[in-house]
């Protein structure tokens, strides 16, 4: 791939070591969209502030975190309203939790699908408050490089899907996993398919590739700040991520990426072994093509080839049974 021409004179800079030992930093050029797979992966956000302003280092851990708050707050109170409707007239809350262990796997899913598509527009509007800028600027959605990519994102996922199901046909499994209350009809596994393939990734995505992923390699970057008052003008000046934040990021959001599915696998651990691989090529592709929505598409691929398959191995979804044998 070619990259677009660079206008030298915006990029060229010359570097002298300030008090400390710390070099001057470099002015960051607005990344064109024709450059975003060919250049390094060091930005956290374009610096498109001006001269006068502080470039801003977002999403940082308080957003990840304030994100999470309104997912869990969301979460917990749908669940609550979904156990008092099933259980016995005037209940307490306790009898409320335990009626949620009868509520039909479809109304779950109807659930967190509330909890998803709510916490997305609250934040679609919330966090341009706090960032100054649009939502997917600042999460660095970069659509126009997941569209120019696609042909290439799409059959990543589909390939990593079919290796992965054919490495965990190897591994033994638990007879009963609570995934198989999702596979009993074929109304709630076609609710699943669509809700796994368009809406799980995008949440998921933007969590872990949009606010975690940031987040973690902002929070190292600080704390391994030399405190200096050179270094603090460096960090001031910037919003350049280093190559171990983002490793040491990557890693760590891996983990609970693959911790999230746990219960779904009911934590077989070579499983969630795979899934950790699977989140590090997803953290790959977001952090080359500085593009959140890039990961999603990869990530939805790998899903669609997982009930892809389930849906030739079942007839179309007319013998499930064949699933939980």
């Amino acid at each position: 791939m070619i990259p677009r021409p660079v206008d030298h004179r915006a990029s060229e800079s010359r570097v002298e070591d300030q008090p400390g030992g710390i070099p001057a930093p470099r002015p960051i050029v607005p990344i064109l969209p024709g450059e975003a797979i060919v250049r390094p992966p060091l930005d956290n956000t374009p610096n498109d502030a001006p001269d006068s302003e502080v470039p801003s280092r977002i999403p940082h851990l308080g957003h990840a975190i304030l994100f999470l708050a309104i997912t869990a707050a969301l979460l917990l109170l749908s669940q609550f309203f979904l156990g008092l409707y099933h259980a016995p007239a005037k209940a307490t809350a306790a009898q409320a939790t335990q009626a949620l262990n009868t509520v039909p796997p479809r109304l779950l899913l109807a659930a967190e699908a509330f909890t998803y598509i709510t916490t997305l527009v609250i934040s679609w509007f919330l966090f341009p408050l706090l960032w100054r800028k649009p939502f997917t600027t600042g999460l660095q959605t970069n659509a126009p490089a997941a569209a120019r990519n696609a042909l290439r994102l799409v059959p990543i996922g589909i390939t990593v899907s079919f290796v992965v199901q054919a490495v965990s046909s190897l591994i033994t499994m638990p007879k009963s996993i609570p995934m198989d209350d999702f596979f009993r009809n074929p109304t709630d596994v076609w609710l699943i398919t669509a809700f796994g393939t368009l809406l799980a990734p995008l949440f998921e995505e933007t969590l872990f590739r949009g606010f975690l992923l940031p987040g973690f390699a902002i929070a190292y970057d600080w704390l391994s700040l030399p405190r200096i008052p050179a270094a603090r003008e460096q960090w001031n000046s910037t919003n350049t991520l280093t190559t171990p934040a983002l490793i040491f990021s990557a890693v760590l959001t891996s983990i609970l990426f693959a911790l999230l599915h746990g219960e779904q696998t009911a934590f077989t651990w070579p499983v969630l072994l795979l899934l950790f691989c699977v989140s590090l090529l997803l953290t790959a592709v977001r952090i080359r093509l500085r593009s959140v929505l890039a990961s999603t598409l990869v990530h939805a691929s790998y899903n669609f080839a997982v009930f892809l398959t389930a849906f030739i191995a079942t007839g179309g979804y007319r013998h499930l049974e064949r699933l939980t044998r």
